[in-house]
């Protein structure tokens, strides 16, 4: 489902952290060994869902045998009340498992959610949302995962997809141009260049970017890049993007927007596990 994202390690490295040396002693001591738990995981909000396959995997990890009925899929846009999951299996390793899986489909819906709610705010000006590398150390493959069930595109997936040049790395190689240049030389075929005047727009294009990312430019001035482009590469408006804001940048005519708050800011869906009888 994620490419290079390994699952099995992925569940046993939570449930260690959840366990300990010592186990799940509440669950041990209160439950009876042959206790069998009927629940529903079920959304509090309306959400867009992320992250199930997740859920089921905990789940399974700590009880083979239990029976797991899918109720929606991930990208499914759900109401307030929404069943999500329906299991039932042994107590002891479900109520275990629980808080590793919550906390993975909370996490990634609530990133989903956020990300659709930004690409709704943008339809129809023919611009597409981008992701950003602003993720949780260790989760870049799922919160980016959760981005493109919301309706996102991944930007890159880490420092070697792609050359982005910077402030920081004009600043040192002595100009954009120059910086340009040595990336070329160096054989980057993608090369990213973050500009936030008007006047490093020509020198980074003359030189051979392939992107330019518009960084902290308002609407009126991004009309302007946008024209200076012409066409000639993809234009990405980057900074500070908000709900609120997002709609004017898209009609402004940028290729790409990226939002760094879709992973770094998302608040986490409410999701819960319920006993039923």
């Amino acid at each position: 489902m994620i490419p290079d994202f390994d699952l099995d390690r992925f569940v046993r490295a939570a449930l260690a952290e959840d366990l300990g040396d010592a186990g799940d002693i509440t669950s041990a001591a209160v439950i009876p060994a042959d206790a069998m738990f009927d629940g529903v995981m079920d959304s509090r909000d309306p959400i867009t869902v992320a992250g199930l396959f997740l859920a089921e995997a905990f789940f399974r990890h700590l009880d083979p045998e239990v029976r797991i009925e899918r109720l929606v899929e991930d990208g499914a846009r759900v109401p307030a009340g929404c069943d999500l999951l329906r299991l039932r299996g042994r107590a002891r390793a479900l109520l275990t498992a629980e808080r590793s899986a919550l906390n993975s489909v909370q996490h990634l819906s609530g990133i989903a959610t956020l990300t659709a709610a930004h690409v709704d705010a943008i339809a129809g000006t023919g611009a597409t949302l981008l992701d950003t590398r602003k993720t949780i150390p260790g989760l870049r493959l799922l919160e980016k995962y959760a981005t493109r069930t919301g309706g996102a595109r991944n930007h890159r997936m880490g420092l070697w997809d792609a050359a982005m040049i910077k402030d920081n790395h004009v600043a040192v190689a002595g100009g954009v141009a120059e910086a340009v240049r040595r990336a070329k030389a160096a054989g980057i075929a993608d090369i990213i260049v973050e500009v936030d005047r008007l006047d490093q727009i020509a020198p980074a294009l003359e030189a051979g970017a392939t992107h330019l990312l518009l960084d902290n430019m308002p609407p009126a001035v991004l009309v302007e890049a946008v024209a200076r482009v012409d066409g000639r590469v993809p234009t990405e408006a980057s900074g500070g993007v908000t709900l609120a804001t997002i709609r004017a940048i898209a009609e402004t005519g940028v290729t790409f927007i990226s939002v760094g708050r879709l992973t770094q800011s998302a608040p986490a869906a409410d999701i819960g596990l319920d006993f039923t009888v």
